[in-house]
């Protein structure tokens, strides 16, 4: 059984996506041992507690610096026995060491295919709102490893979502996530606890 530990820092709707998959069963090998949240304001806090899922609150400010605060993120990552941690609208890029000590066990979502609208600066409505503005007849989601550089970790899944005529970036968003987001990252994290992802250089390859 695979300890999955869930980073957040809002409302934590991803996470509810993953909570909803493991009652049902989607996710036979892992189950979510943890919440934590950069944020001690952040809704994802409550979905956590309403599901008997421990949390742990670890704010990046309130630390003189980053390695004190990466030594703590850490040092709690330890404590918790994470195989997986999995990025959930967290709002903090990660030190390197927190991906040098995972390596290919921290995934992340983006809302959008990968490699188009990622990268510094894209995250949240600028994500969609990039995607009108250029005018793409497809967006989605991917779900990707984590490395040094943002959003340029190996792909593990991705999910097209069309645009519709007068789509805003608040609708769009919307249904990225219902769509693609809420589906393909309960299959990723489910893939993972299965033992089932390979990594060869850039490229992930689903086993079986």
């Amino acid at each position: 059984m695979k300890n999955i530990v869930v980073l957040v820092s809002g409302g934590g709707t991803n996470l509810q996506a993953l909570i909803d998959a493991q009652k049902q069963g989607m996710i036979p090998n892992g189950r979510i041992t943890c919440v934590i949240s950069s944020n001690p304001d952040a809704y994802a806090l409550v979905r956590a507690r309403e599901n008997g899922i421990g949390t742990r609150v670890i704010v990046p400010k309130e630390f003189s610096s980053r390695e004190i605060y990466t030594k703590a993120l850490l040092e709690a990552l330890f404590q918790e026995y994470a195989d997986l941690i999995v990025l959930a609208g967290f709002m903090t890029i990660l030190d390197e060491a927190v991906i040098h000590a995972y390596r290919n066990q921290i995934i992340n979502v983006h809302p959008s295919l990968i490699p188009s609208f990622c990268g510094p600066g894209y995250y949240g409505l600028r994500v969609h709102e990039a995607a009108l503005e250029r005018g793409v007849k497809y967006t989605g989601a991917t779900v990707h490893f984590v490395n040094e550089v943002a959003d340029d970790g190996p792909i593990i899944l991705q999910k097209p979502v069309a645009v519709q005529p007068g789509d805003t970036p608040e609708t769009l968003q919307k249904r990225v996530m219902q769509e693609a987001e809420w589906v393909i990252l309960p299959q990723a994290v489910s893939l993972f606890c299965n033992g089932r992802l390979e990594v060869k250089g850039k490229t992930v390859w689903i086993k079986g």
